[in-house]
């Protein structure tokens, strides 16, 4: 069991550096079923495979710089957190919706080295339920940290973070109470 001050205080860092409070909207619901067929590294996964852990779930392309630029702190964060009851999910969505090309979502995953689960969200229906969802979004790659309760605790959007993003120590605190509180 991971208790407050534990990984939290880098993975709230982490994700809390967005000046746009895009998705606010989103944060304090329960998140949506993945609802997706085609997995790479972990055979068909939902929610409900997860609960219990805390969630990393991003959006993202292989056509993307911004996107690239946050594999190396995805990586970091499963091997480091991985056994401490957190999961980084990936999931791809392709440029421009409907391509179902498993071997290029391989291949992404490969080169950028991702050792956790990655889904195919090949005509963005996930996308959608999670984000689009009828809203105007600047953009389509996305992070959401999910608690151990699948309720959506907090909304990235766009394409990159990294380390040397951070945070105000207020968000942090209030992120880290947030995560660690039980659902009602």
């Amino acid at each position: 069991m991971v208790q407050n001050g534990g990984y939290f205080s880098l993975l709230i860092p982490l994700a809390l550096f967005a000046a746009t409070r895009e998705g606010q909207e989103l944060i304090g619901t329960p998140a949506p079923a993945f609802n997706l067929d085609h997995w790479v590294n972990s055979s068909r996964l939902e929610l409900s495979d997860l609960k219990g852990k805390v969630l990393l779930v991003r959006w993202w392309t292989d056509t993307c710089e911004l996107c690239a630029a946050t594999a190396p702190a995805l990586r970091k964060l499963q091997d480091e957190y991985g056994t401490k009851g957190f999961q980084v999910i990936g999931i791809f969505h392709p440029k421009p919706a409907g391509d179902w090309n498993l071997e290029r979502v391989k291949r992404a995953a490969a080169h950028y080295q991702f050792t956790f689960p990655v889904a195919d969200d090949g005509d963005w229906k996930a996308l959608r339920r999670w984000w689009l969802n009828g809203a105007d979004r600047d953009y389509t790659s996305v992070s959401f940290i999910v608690d151990k309760h699948g309720v959506i605790r907090y909304v990235h959007p766009g394409g990159e973070y990294h380390e040397s993003n951070g945070a105000s120590a207020h968000e942090t605190r209030l992120a880290s109470r947030s995560l660690s509180r039980p659902a009602c």
